[in-house]
């Protein structure tokens, strides 16, 4: 079946009323009307959000009074202009993201224009092959590969280092015309002589390393928060942003803060697309 497009429609309307010729406002007005049907069929670009529960804690709703900080991040962006889809699933690591599938489902849709800002980190730390979940990474940023039996998918599988599944995703999500962020981990609600546990010998450093050598954008997400943490106090902190319960996964109050943190990190990035699209700070 041929299709008609509105600037099509427009002319033939005009032109069976004013014969075979049209005059240079017609032409104009038929041309506006086209361009308008372009630009409103155009897709606005999409921020994808991967990572685990600190990203998105169960549905993403406040399951249990615990919060995620990308249900917050929409807050920071216009999003007439920009989409933003929280991805990211509780329990998940960097090689567990991918081998659920969870990853592939998220580079099928991506396209040209669109964003990721990855965070993992806190499930990477478990065995590789236990019978509970299987999650583990190789603790590094290197190319160290172990081969195991995995005893939850009953199938081998070579297992890579944290920083190797980061830097897979990098190359895949720019490889579909995607700008990557990555953010070292959340800290967690753990203390040491009146100051916050941070990641920046590990985790935290090896996520740098290997956002730099994928050539994404990095937000030290892990110093950051701590910083403002240390600033408050531990007992202001432990109040505020956590329940008594957990110390990993914060309240509202907490997940705003880190929400606020990451889009700041954004505002301070050299040259970064997503920038544009921050609604400007109050003041």
């Amino acid at each position: 079946m041929k299709t008609t497009t509105p600037a099509a429609a427009v002319l033939s309307v005009f032109s069976k009323k004013r014969g075979r010729k049209l005059n240079g406002l017609l032409l104009l007005f038929a041309v506006f009307i086209s361009l308008a049907f372009l630009q409103k069929e155009r897709p606005k670009p999409t921020l994808y959000l991967i990572g685990d529960s600190t990203v998105k804690n169960g549905k993403g709703n406040g399951d249990g009074g615990l919060w995620g900080w990308g249900a917050f991040l929409p807050a920071h962006f216009d999003t007439t202009r920009l989409a933003i889809r929280n991805a990211a699933l509780g329990g998940t690591s960097s090689r567990t993201f991918r081998t659920k599938g969870l990853w592939a489902d998220v580079q099928t849709k991506l396209k040209p224009g669109d964003f990721v800002i990855m965070q993992f980190g806190h499930n990477d730390n478990g065995p590789l092959a236990d019978t509970a979940r299987a999650r583990g990474t190789i603790r590094s940023n290197g190319n160290e590969s172990q081969e195991i039996y995995n005893p939850i998918t009953k199938q081998q599988e070579v297992v890579h280092s944290y920083g190797w599944y980061l830097r897979q995703y990098i190359a895949e999500a720019k490889a579909k015309g995607a700008t990557v962020i990555v953010c070292s981990l959340i800290p967690r609600n753990q203390w040491q002589d009146g100051k916050v546990k941070r990641a920046d010998a590990d985790y935290g450093q090896w996520a740098a390393a290997a956002a730099k050598q994928g050539g994404a954008y990095y937000i030290d997400l892990n110093n950051r928060v701590a910083d403002k943490y240390d600033a408050e106090g531990e007992q202001k902190v432990r109040a505020t942003y956590f329940n008594t319960q957990d110390h990993t996964h914060t309240i509202e109050a907490g997940a705003k803060l880190n929400a606020a943190i990451v889009a700041e990190g954004i505002r301070d990035l050299k040259k970064c697309p997503l920038q544009k699209y921050l609604v400007k700070k109050a003041g």
